[in-house]
């Protein structure tokens, strides 16, 4: 199972992935996590990834391409994983290409305003570094949750502007490609996961 989810910023990426990730039992690979564990690790792509950030640019396509190429050449991970976070352009998409095959890929679709505002609500674990919006201690970690720097209307504006200019492309790459399906993200956590489940049993929504 080689998986893609695709979505706005605060569409609930990460939550599904962890999801697919328990029932299925496949890799979940967040590119935000990929990138930090780089970095810690001290790996050759991490090292120039960090010094980047600490300039206050992006980290560029080709370093993060590298960084999913050598987890996905991990046998335990290359025909077994759910990416979360990449590609974000089709630049990086049709780089995925030469890098593996890709079975399905998963729009979370949502209505901007409502992810917009759950994003203003939502809150991370600094430990597990799990998000949540319905409480303020971590289930997994007992500590108190945080709000994550980057959860402010200027910022969360901004994420949108970048998704609508070089992300949403991937929709119609991947329909293209006959390998988009689409759920409904406005419906509650379980609901959306029951509906991805039923994609991934190869049912319909």
């Amino acid at each position: 199972m080689r998986l893609i989810l695709l979505g706005a910023p605060g569409s609930g990426k990460g939550t599904q992935a962890q999801k697919i990730q328990s029932e299925f039992g496949v890799c979940h690979i967040s590119t935000g996590e990929l990138i930090r564990q780089n970095i810690k690790d001290k790996t050759k792509v991490g090292v120039m990834a960090e010094s980047i950030i600490n300039k206050g640019d992006l980290v560029p396509d080709n370093i993060v391409i590298e960084m999913v190429k050598n987890i996905l050449s991990d046998e335990k991970v290359k025909d077994n994983f759910v990416l979360d976070g990449f590609p974000r352009t089709v630049a990086q998409a049709e780089a995925l290409d030469n890098i593996t095959k890709i079975d399905k890929v998963i729009l979370i679709d949502t209505d901007t305003q409502e992810t917009k505002e759950r994003m203003l609500k939502r809150k991370i674990c600094p430990l597990c570094q799990k998000t949540f919006s319905d409480t303020l201690v971590c289930p997994n970690c007992n500590v108190t949750l945080i709000k994550r720097d980057d959860d402010n209307e200027q910022t969360i504006d901004e994420r949108f502007m970048v998704y609508e200019k070089q992300t949403k492309p991937l929709v119609e790459y991947y329909l293209k490609n006959k390998l988009l399906y689409k759920v409904d993200g406005n419906k509650d956590i379980e609901q959306v996961f029951k509906d991805i489940k039923c994609i991934l049993n190869e049912g319909k929504v």
